[in-house]
């Protein structure tokens, strides 16, 4: 590097120590030397760089932003550094558990690389004090949602409602509309507040054997379930008690029913949507000559687990819990605990907080409560065989 050149300003940055500990002082980082280190040359100019400002790889991985990057303000490059560390770590970690690599694992290792690329908060501490800290207040506030909801689900489906609430959905459409039928059947369960996953394994046996006797391709079944479970009930209709529509309510101070015109409206777009896709798609299928799997007769009936499952007690008994979570819901959240005196809540043992802040949590709560104890009144034949139930459940949560 020539003296002219080396006289020029230079940006600043910030290194680490050894330890990855803490920031260590400001350093002069011209993107020159790390251009010159990405092709291996200069080794004595970018060494003692990079023993100044810390990893080469963080050079490496901001040199094809280019030099107008370099030459933003510094709040302008810390806020860039944030956001890029954002979502590399949010696209890390969806890379990798969708690889089977554990969340729990995942989790505390992406946040710190976040932390990591933003070089303006000390590392350990920022685990320590602030990511281990938000994960226990996580966890007080939705492991109740998430352990009865896990429990609830894992009720319906051995019980046999789940099978028997997808029987009915797939009769009442008709056999000839298989789509709908199924995503129908995953819009009544998820919105009665069983629990995503298991509505996964408790609709997969029906629509396997209706898919095979519509001869619609198998590849589909997947994008059913998930348009039935992953999307409006999920997040967008008024009452639902997932745990998506439940953790904001503390934020903006509302119950599950705020706002139910934009969440109708919404609900449709997305149903509206979603079925026109899986029609098409299922439509130029039948175009190319493409059956369920390879060509396969149609005419199958269900499997006996899946029949024997669908046809266990009437039918209104099944849809009997799913009607309690949001009557209750309603009724607790609108009514029951607004007309209580909460006045307590104010007191530093209770945290200093007010009902806005926990209505949600406490209608959902009750309303789940109050669903398990209607469904193990319904099947209380079988109660030796749901205590196994129950146990598994709160094992999935």
């Amino acid at each position: 590097m020539s003296r002219k050149a080396a006289s020029k300003p230079l940006i600043r940055g910030v290194g680490f120590d050894p330890l990855f500990v803490r920031p260590v002082a400001p350093c002069r980082f011209d993107p020159r030397v790390a251009h010159r280190l990405s092709i291996g040359r200069r080794h004595e100019e970018t060494n003692a760089w990079g023993e100044r400002c810390g990893s080469g790889a963080i050079a490496l991985f901001l040199f094809p932003l280019g030099d107008s990057f370099f030459s933003r303000p510094t709040v302008d490059r810390i806020v860039m550094l944030g956001f890029v560390g954002i979502v590399l770590s949010l696209s890390l970690l969806m890379y990798l558990a969708y690889r089977n690599v554990s969340v729990l694992v995942l989790a505390p290792l992406c946040a710190m690389l976040a932390v990591l690329l933003d070089g303006q908060l000390p590392v350990l501490a920022s685990y320590t004090q602030i990511f281990m800290v938000s994960v226990g207040q996580f966890i007080a506030s939705y492991f109740p949602l998430f352990l009865l909801g896990a429990i609830f689900g894992k009720l319906m489906e051995d019980s046999g409602a789940a099978a028997r609430i997808a029987d009915v959905m797939v009769r009442a459409v008709g056999r000839e509309r298989t789509i709908l039928a199924i995503v129908l059947s995953c819009v009544v369960l998820t919105y009665g507040g069983v629990s995503l996953f298991v509505v996964v394994f408790a609709v997969f046996p029906l629509s396997r054997s209706l898919f095979e006797q519509a001869d619609i391709p198998r590849r589909l079944i997947p994008a059913s379930i998930g348009l039935g479970s992953f999307t409006f009930t999920m997040t967008a209709m008024p009452g639902t008690v997932q745990i998506q529509n439940q953790i904001p309510m503390q934020f903006f101070r509302t119950n599950a029913f705020a706002a139910p015109g934009l969440g109708l409206i919404a609900s449709a777009v997305m149903l509206w949507l979603g079925m026109t896709w899986l029609n098409r798609q299922a439509a130029k299928a039948r175009l190319n000559g493409e059956g369920f799997e390879g060509q396969l007769g149609s005419g199958r009936s269900q499997p006996p687990e899946v029949a024997a499952a669908a046809s266990r007690g009437a039918a209104w008994l099944a849809f009997l819990p799913i009607l309690c979570v949001l009557v209750l819901n309603f009724v607790f959240s609108r009514f029951v605990i607004p007309g209580s005196d909460t006045a307590y809540l104010a007191e530093p043992q209770f945290g200093q907080t007010e009902l806005a802040k926990v209505l949600g949590n406490w209608s959902t709560i009750l309303s789940l409560v109050g669903a398990l104890a209607v469904t193990i009144l319904i099947y209380f034949r079988d109660l030796e065989r749901l205590k196994g139930s129950l146990s598994d459940g709160a094992k999935a949560s």
